[in-house]
């Protein structure tokens, strides 16, 4: 299951509901008839709910998206906090330097001397950029490093999928 956001809380008193997205383009999103949701986002598969998608608009701060069965503000505060995910196979297709999160976790990371720094462990969204967080467990292994790598494209030069390695311009040291 790709997670795709967070139901943040009700909009108004119809059932729509704020999403806070996880990515860059959740307006993509409104092509996906059949959205899962989970108080847990590593649950597998089947512990998901399906809700079918209503409704989905972009307002001043963000997305609100509405789903069938969800018709007052009591039903949409019963969502609030749930995080909403689809498979991976129904997601829209990217573009080229286009990458879901999901796509980034357990890939390498290396820099220009060739020096791996880690494994891509997960992302933070900052508000200004993505940040990829880099768990080097070679150091030690009771407490492995953590890398906080700027996701901008000063610093990130190739992701390479097929070959599940990053290349970044950053120092081992930093």
């Amino acid at each position: 299951m790709v997670v795709l956001g967070r139901l943040a809380a009700p909009f108004g008193v119809q059932g729509w509901l704020r999403l806070h997205p996880f990515g860059d383009d959740p307006e993509s999103w409104r092509v996906i008839e059949h959205w899962r949701v989970s108080a847990d986002a590593d649950a597998s598969a089947d512990l998901w709910k399906t809700l079918d998608l209503k409704g989905f608009k972009l307002q001043g701060n963000g997305p609100v998206v509405k789903f069938d069965g969800c018709d007052d503000r009591t039903a949409a505060e019963k969502l609030v906090g749930l995080y909403v995910g689809v498979p991976r196979h129904e997601l829209p297709a990217t573009e080229d330097g286009e990458y879901y999160w999901g796509d980034l976790i357990g890939l390498d990371v290396v820099n220009a001397e060739g020096e791996r720094l880690g494994r891509i462990d997960r992302l933070l969204e900052t508000g200004a950029d993505s940040v990829l967080v880099v768990v080097d467990d070679s150091a030690s292994a009771d407490k492995p490093l953590e890398r906080l790598i700027p996701f901008v494209s000063a610093v990130v030069k190739d992701v390479d999928r097929d070959a599940a390695v990053v290349r970044v311009e950053w120092g081992a040291q930093w």
